[in-house]
């Protein structure tokens, strides 16, 4: 055993030599210079080939002002809620610097509580990077700030350093973009609410933030901003820092700031460009919000300035000739998004988010959820049938000649033969848009018509799961996914614009997929940051598969509902989609340099919520194959003017032909006799006779959740089956016919 005298002299020797590395570090540590380190900068955001788009950020969005200029109230808010004994303490929190370490021994972040003084030092003079070096240096520059700097002159800097969110650094411009006021005009009502950002604007702001993290939604904001104001006060008050009489008067209404602004350059496309890329920053790199929001990034993105000009031009102009809120109540609050994307590579290379921020419009739609994308989906209905075969195929894939009941308000079974049943025990029916009779008719028909009750079936023998995972597995995101009920397979999900755009490239690539990206590099000074590379590209589907879709959605444009895109005469496919109660319209199209995705709906201003756009263009009701499908076709002319038509590969005919159960068995082929001298070749199928009758006006589903979807005429302009070619489905050829379509066959 040790003697007491070397237990005792290691001690000493320790204890000492800790007071020592302290004073070395004290001494070795000085106070930076506060004008180079809390220089905010500005972030310049480059186009594709290397020129500037737009240099935004909070270099222009700072003035510093001097104690007096701040209300007593806003420093006593800060004071009150972050550090009750500012005017006391020697500028540090040792209880709070212990935990940091204690925290970074285990493993985590050396976060811990700081001193107003501190979080001054870490704006000033050193960076958000959370280490132990950074916050052994924060300490001890923070005793060195606290014996030569007063506390006025601390309080002073921190409430002139600090970042408040929307671009805004310091008290002075914080007061301007959330009231309009300069800082000495804030009432202790909005002192506190502004204190309370300080927690962290990007949960605390109203407006929200749901391109950083889904979770701040600004209703979750609102409440969250409300209880640490009213808290705030209270501190306030308890601490009698505001009498009786300001408390009650500050509390009886929480003061609402004033909604986003347009900053300098920050109009037209280029403020959901900026938005769009600065989300994928986040996204994909080490750097946080407040980092970025410090400036000084170079960001390199994908977008083409020549594109994203003419998909704006193309919506505008087709708005101008169809949109007339001044002469018609029910095109008010017409919105459009879209977004154009490199199949093969993912590269984003123009999208349309909106009116622009100077209009007021600050969300990009290209990039929101929540507007659900009807039939467009089914081609993902069909991959999914191509890929997986039905629960009767064991696993083998179906073809798209297989026939299923097309005829309006049907019954839907389950795999087990019984009904699908709606909440109340009684039996689901499925409505398409019209009660035309089609009978069994083929998955290509159904499609070129955008029929529902065939999808919807096929959804439930594929098993809606399947159809979830090809989408997925072709660039859909999780959350935007609906429920896994019939309607799933018509298109109650709500992906954005951009995803769609993405998720149809894998089909216009042969099945390879690629996530969708904004931003090529980010340099900090002239120097790369690390972590982004190019998305990988990989196999989300068969080849085939892909190329047979593919080979159905140019019948869609060549005979069925998206005719009207056959003007941009090249190689194209494509689906229309119109959803329930005619909220939302949707082209998604394709050609193998460029997938696009065309979204159109109205929204309530007050609330968000979609409204019917039934009448909007002075017409009965909007679908995906009228103004949709004429912005695609406008944008996709300017877009790949003078460059080649490549076509797409040929798809290799899918044998397996599965009928629906209850599907006619197919008459015998007449044997021809020697003497019998036929004047045709007989087809090898019976022929699909393509009905004579043009569908029926718009029939709304029966439930809330069936989406009866745009099913029979989703086109603005659908060809009458009377003057289409009666055509055969030719088994004996390796691409079949529909309707006289692309896949040969005879054309009538």
């Amino acid at each position: 055993m040790p003697s007491w005298k070397l237990v005792s002299g290691l001690c000493l020797l320790f204890f000492g030599s800790l007071v020592a590395a302290v004073g070395v570090g004290y001494a070795m540590v000085g106070i930076p210079s506060e004008n180079t380190a809390a220089k905010s900068q500005n972030n310049v955001y480059y186009w594709s080939n290397g020129d500037q788009m737009v240099a935004t950020g909070t270099g222009t969005n700072r003035q510093n002002i001097n104690i007096a200029q701040i209300p007593k109230a806003m420093q006593w808010s800060v004071i009150s809620a972050e550090n009750k004994s500012f005017y006391t303490d020697s500028g540090v929190d040792p209880m709070g610097i212990a935990r940091a370490l204690a925290n970074m021994a285990r493993g985590g972040q050396t976060q811990g509580g700081s001193t107003i003084t501190q979080q001054f030092v870490k704006n000033t003079y050193l960076s958000q990077e959370q280490t132990v070096t950074r916050k052994l240096r924060e300490m001890f520059i923070s005793i060195k700030v606290g014996t030569q700097l007063s506390k006025q002159q601390v309080l002073q800097g921190y409430l002139n350093t600090s970042y408040y969110g929307r671009g805004a650094y310091g008290i002075q411009a914080a007061a301007q973009t959330y009231y309009g006021v300069d800082a000495v005009k804030l009432t202790p009502s909005q002192c506190a609410f502004l204190a309370a950002l300080l927690k962290g604007p990007t949960y605390y702001d109203p407006i929200g933030a749901t391109n950083i993290d889904p979770a701040a939604d600004a209703k979750s904001n609102t409440a969250r901003s409300k209880a640490r104001w009213a808290w705030i006060l209270e501190q306030m008050h308890d601490d009698k820092r505001i009498t009786d009489a300001e408390y009650q008067t500050a509390v009886k209404k929480y003061p609402m700031p004033q909604g986003l602004k347009a900053t300098k350059g920050m109009t037209g496309q280029i403020s959901y460009l900026v938005d769009t890329a600065k989300k994928y920053v986040l996204n994909h790199s080490d750097i946080s919000q407040t980092e970025f929001d410090q400036g000084g990034y170079q960001i390199y993105t994908t977008f083409q300035k020549d594109k994203v000009n003419e998909l704006s031009a193309a919506v505008k102009k087709i708005q101008k000739d169809r949109i007339d809120p001044k002469k018609r109540d029910l095109d008010k609050y017409v919105q459009f998004g879209a977004a154009s994307v490199v199949p093969k590579d993912g590269a984003i290379v123009a999208l349309y988010g909106g009116d622009g921020y100077e209009n007021g419009h600050f969300t990009n739609n290209a990039d929101t959820s929540g507007v659900p994308v009807g039939s467009t989906w089914k081609p993902f209905v069909l991959a999914a049938a191509m890929e997986y075969g039905t629960y009767k195929t064991d696993g083998v894939g179906i073809s798209p000649l297989s026939k299923y009941n097309g005829d309006d308000h049907l019954k839907v079974r389950n795999q087990d033969g019984t009904y699908v049943l709606n909440k109340d025990n009684s039996i689901f029916y499925q409505n398409n848009e019209s009660k035309y009779p089609w009978g069994y008719i083929s998955l290509r028909k159904a499609m070129e018509q955008s029929i529902n009750t065939p999808f919807v079936q096929l959804g439930m023998d594929v098993g809606n799961s399947k159809v979830r995972d090809v989408a997925k597995a072709s660039g859909i995101l999780d959350d935007s996914f609906a429920t896994l009920n019939p309607s799933f397979a018509i298109g109650t999900s709500t992906p954005s614009a951009i995803r769609m755009a993405d998720a149809y490239a894998t089909f216009a690539a042969s099945g390879k997929q690629a996530d969708p990206y904004s931003v090529t590099a980010v340099k900090e000074g002239g120097q790369p940051v690390s972590g982004f590379t190019k998305p990988t590209v990989k196999q989300a589907m068969p080849e085939n598969v892909a190329n047979n879709v593919t080979n159905t959605l140019e019948n869609v444009i060549q005979n069925g509902t998206a005719e009207n895109a056959k003007v941009l005469g090249r190689s194209a496919a494509g689906k229309t989609g119109t959803t329930d109660s005619n909220k939302s319209a949707w082209f998604v199209g394709y050609t193998q340099q460029l997938s696009t995705s065309i979204a159109m709906f109205r929204e309530n201003p007050k609330d968000a919520q979609l409204l019917s756009m039934n009448g909007t263009a002075g017409v009965p009701s909007i679908h995906g194959g009228d103004i949709p499908t004429a912005v695609w076709t406008e944008y996709m002319e300017a877009a790949l003017k003078g460059k080649s038509d490549p076509g797409f590969p040929d798809a290799t005919k899918i044998d397996n032909v599965k009928d629906e159960s209850g599907a006619p068995s197919p008459t015998p082929t007449p044997v021809v006799t020697p003497s019998e001298t036929p004047s045709a070749t007989p087809s090898e199928t019976p022929i699909e006779t393509t009905p004579s009758v043009t569908p029926s006006a718009t029939e709304s589903c029966q439930f809330s959740w069936q989406c009866s979807d745009d099913g029979g005429t989703d086109g603005g302009t659908t060809t009458s089956p009377s003057a289409t070619a009666t055509a055969t489905e030719t088994s004996g050829s390796n691409r079949g016919s529909d309707n006289g379509g692309i896949f040969g066959g005879s054309t009538g």
